[in-house]
């Protein structure tokens, strides 16, 4: 969504982040809610896949939709929204990996405007 100034929030990555229910994980000692210039957002969902593609029941986690969001001055070109969405992932990747073995997460490159 553009507003008057030209400004856009722009989604770069979109998914789902999960954990067994039963681990007591506090996402925000992981994740930070700003990565350079973009913004990360999650809210608890219910899962949105009945089944693991190991066949493993997803009711035993707890998930989380995630969206990496960032904010444009003027509205960006195809080639700095894939540049932003890039650097996103780039600063996430270690973070992610740095979470818990028993954690997951799906993400994938979102360019909409919100």
């Amino acid at each position: 969504m553009s507003d008057q100034t030209g400004r856009a929030a722009v989604r770069l990555l979109q998914g789902y982040l999960w954990h067994p229910a039963q681990a007591d994980l506090d996402l925000e000692s992981y994740l930070p809610r700003e990565l350079d210039e973009a913004y990360l957002l999650w809210d608890v969902v219910a899962p949105p896949f009945a089944f693991f593609e190991n066949g493993e029941p997803t009711s035993s986690q707890t998930f989380y939709q995630f969206t990496v969001l960032q904010v444009f001055e003027t509205r960006p070109s195809a080639d700095e929204l894939n540049r932003a969405a890039k650097n996103a992932s780039e600063a996430l990747g270690p973070l992610l990996e740095a979470m818990p073995p028993d954690a997951g997460w799906q993400l994938w490159e979102d360019l909409r405007e919100l």
